[in-house]
């Protein structure tokens, strides 16, 4: 895997996610590197502390710009602001929610939208209709000029949220032309942290008012929507897209086909056997164990970091709870095209070829190489050709310059 700065595997893919923001104004590379000398590895507080003190201190220059009407000095210093804020927290996520993250996402978010706030380009928060509450989110648009447009939806990860989605997919997308809708679904970002949410892996059924949204949206050609999922977005991108045949085009950045496989996967073949039958040996023999791995800082940040998401109190019940998450049975189901990636280095989209396999429609798969620099997990270190290799088949499919 690239290495930047830190020991820590987990700790510097974090660090290198927030670098691979820097092309769209998400990050500093001097900023963060200099931040990231004064964490502690064996200390998440550290962590925190470090990227909230930077997130502070760019938000300060941030206002005082603004204040001295120098408004894109001060755009350009809240987009930095809201990643480092969204990057303090990511190493805390737990559950109960600990206060950081709370005090976190809300000042990544009051920083995003005084960003949007400042930008030249129509931006609109916006809150989508969902079994009796609303998922909140943006609708970006590349121009003022009149007409429908293709428009992409975006769906994030685990820890994601729909402001770092600008990011990692979003401006480039309304470079190309696209509108854009990035959106916190059940289990992410505010979704979660403000309103309870937790993940469900029924997606074709959360992404059914987004469309209701866009098609009556002026500005959307309702026969041009696609949508992109990266992470675990890319697992729930095509679940999305086995019963919503409005769809015109699907994106997998990297996901697992079958998550309970993934996980099992990791785990001796006679334990995993007993975990897939249930017997009730191997769950005795997987509780302590899960329970211990938890308590590790950054070992177990994905143990937490899942309870969290899925709602559940401990770590076998959220081993549990991933059965839900498969694509067997439901990526026979796509109709529209479909393209999928992995990266070479990523065992989390190592799985990726069995969706490639079990697709029946119009299918791409690309792999990414530590060679061309693009060997982790989502590409983070090279955005730029990840978009170019997807946007590429996208642009040929919906031609977004295009309008109705």
């Amino acid at each position: 895997m690239t290495r930047v700065l830190f020991r820590d595997e987990l700790l510097d893919a974090q660090l290198l996610r927030l670098l691979g923001s820097t092309a769209h104004g998400g990050a500093d590379i001097g900023e963060c590197l200099e931040a990231a000398r004064h964490v502690r590895e064996d200390d998440l507080d550290s962590w925190h502390n470090v990227w909230r003190a930077l997130g502070d201190r760019v938000d300060t220059l941030a206002r005082d710009e603004e204040a001295a009407g120098r408004t894109e000095t001060a755009r350009l210093a809240y987009l930095r602001a809201s990643s480092y804020h969204r990057t303090s927290a990511v190493m805390l996520l737990g559950s109960p929610i600990h206060r950081h993250v709370v005090r976190a996402h809300r000042a990544q978010t009051a920083a995003f939208r005084a960003a949007m706030r400042l930008t030249p380009l129509p931006v609109e928060a916006v809150e989508i209709p969902f079994e009796g509450v609303h998922l909140p989110g943006y609708f970006f648009r590349p121009t003022t000029a009149a007409g429908r447009r293709a428009t992409v939806i975006l769906i994030g990860g685990y820890d994601g949220t729909c402001e770092e989605l600008y990011f990692l997919t979003g401006a480039a997308a309304l470079q190309r032309g696209y509108n854009v809708l990035a959106v916190d679904g059940p289990g992410q970002g505010s979704a979660l942290i403000d309103h309870g949410m937790t993940l469900r892996a029924d997606w074709e059924n959360v992404i059914a008012p987004m469309i209701d949204h866009l098609i009556a949206r002026p500005e959307v050609d309702p026969d041009r929507i696609a949508v992109i999922g990266l992470s675990l977005g890319a697992h729930l991108a095509p679940r999305a897209a086995s019963g919503e045949r409005r769809l015109a085009a699907c994106i997998a950045d990297c996901g697992s086909y079958d998550l309970y496989a993934a996980a099992l996967h990791r785990m001796p073949p006679p334990l995993a056997q007993g975990l897939r039958e249930s017997r009730l040996w191997a769950r005795l023999v997987i509780r302590p164990v899960l329970r211990v791995l938890a308590a590790k800082p950054t070992a177990g940040w994905a143990l937490r970091r899942g309870m969290l998401v899925h709602g559940v109190s401990s770590p076998l019940a959220y081993l549990d709870s991933l059965r839900d998450f498969t694509l067997r049975g439901h990526a026979e189901r796509i109709t529209c095209p479909t393209w999928v990636c992995n990266a070479e280095e990523d065992d989390i989209g190592a799985s990726a070829p069995e969706l490639v396999n079990a697709l029946t429609s119009p299918k791409t798969f690309v792999r990414f190489t530590t060679a061309d620099g693009a060997g982790d997990h989502c590409e983070q270190g090279a955005r730029a050709l990840y978009h170019a290799r997807s946007f590429g088949w996208l642009d040929d499919l919906l031609h977004p310059r295009q309008t109705r």
